[in-house]
């Protein structure tokens, strides 16, 4: 199989073969025919109808598929990328997942006590390949919960990369990438499995409501 095609095809977790995917990817890009435009309206569909919500995580293999992403309508970073990167290929671009450790400066209170540590690790955004560049693309958080929060959301022109930023409005640190984990043409499952488990004992097991969170703290 030549490199390109390894993004361009469905794998298990990136099921980009699945019909719900192929609609919703279809809906999404409209009547967009370059690579580029198809890339940045899938980027700013799956960034806002799919809910960040870093509570109500699963890491059991079939609630990491992007059609499973897609039918819940939330997930924390990992299926959002998952399932960006599903559309991308749906659509005939290549797309692949990145993963990095961030350290997050702005996490509620609440979510910190959970997971016991400001640090993410394997935290997801996709990779998109166009015009011969790869760029990243992270779709993680929704404009809403953004503004809950006062930081700027992410934008993407299909011409750069689309990372966290550094700082929020108001000049406090935001996010602080401190480990790249690199590119994969597919989700590593058990790796990111066994991480967590070990990393973050008591995540997934609370509930909570993150946006509801960030506006009574930033109030």
């Amino acid at each position: 199989m030549a490199v390109d095609d390894r993004y361009l095809a469905p794998t298990f977790f990136i099921d980009s073969d699945t019909p719900t995917v192929v609609e919703y990817a279809a809906t999404a890009v409209a009547d967009a025919t370059e690579p580029g435009e198809k890339a940045v309206r899938l980027f700013y569909a799956v960034r806002d109808d799919i809910r960040y919500d870093p509570y109500r995580i699963s890491l059991q293999r079939d609630d990491l598929r992007a059609s499973a992403c897609l039918a819940r309508g939330f997930g924390f970073c990992v299926p959002k990328a998952i399932l960006l990167a599903a559309c991308c290929r749906a659509v005939g671009v290549p797309a692949r997942l990145g993963f990095a450790d961030v350290r997050n400066h702005l996490a509620t209170k609440r979510l910190l006590e959970v997971i016991e540590t400001d640090l993410f690790i394997f935290h997801g955004y996709t990779e998109i390949l166009i015009d011969g560049n790869w760029w990243k693309a992270t779709p993680a958080f929704n404009i809403t919960l953004c503004e809950k929060f006062g930081v700027k959301p992410l934008e993407f022109d299909g011409r750069g990369d689309s990372i966290f930023h550094p700082y929020d409005q108001n000049g406090r640190r935001h996010m602080e990438y401190v480990n790249d984990r690199g590119p994969f043409d597919d989700l590593p499952f058990e790796t990111i499995v066994d991480a967590f488990r070990s990393m973050y004992p008591k995540w997934g097991s609370e509930e909570g409501d993150f946006g509801a969170e960030a506006e009574a703290e930033r109030a």
